[in-house]
């Protein structure tokens, strides 16, 4: 059996090395998909902004064209009433009325130094 022994005596142990010491990579994982996330969040809260003034531009439009179509509208009424206002003061012309009256219902102008006054006081 001392043969045995002696074999196994001779067959060398194999060396254990230490291995050399690397930083965690899970710290460096987090840092990086923290990063990742911090990076698509300005992404989101960007794009909501800028559809925010899209949204906001539309509505601007928007009012513009019916503030427009309200002007002219106003231009529209403004110059409705010049011509009605024009209609009126000719129809309300003192020498149209004198002739329509003595047309319609036969009267006359009557001379200012023929009037008689009664005074009502005494």
């Amino acid at each position: 059996m001392a043969s045995l022994s002696h074999a196994q005596s001779s067959i060398a142990e194999p060396v254990v090395r230490p291995r050399p010491r690397t930083k965690p990579k899970t710290r460096t994982r987090k840092r990086t998909h923290a990063r990742a996330r911090g990076g698509i969040l300005w992404i989101v809260v960007s794009g909501i902004l800028l559809t925010g003034v899209v949204f906001v531009n539309v509505a601007v439009l928007r009012l513009n064209l019916s503030l427009d179509s309200t002007n002219s509208e106003r231009t529209k009424l403004r110059a409705e009433n010049a011509a009605l206002q024009s209609s009126l003061s000719q129809e309300l012309s003192s020498s149209r009325i004198q002739t329509r009256a003595a047309k319609e219902f036969g009267l006359t102008y009557a001379d200012p130094s023929q009037y008689g006054y009664v005074n009502l006081g005494k």
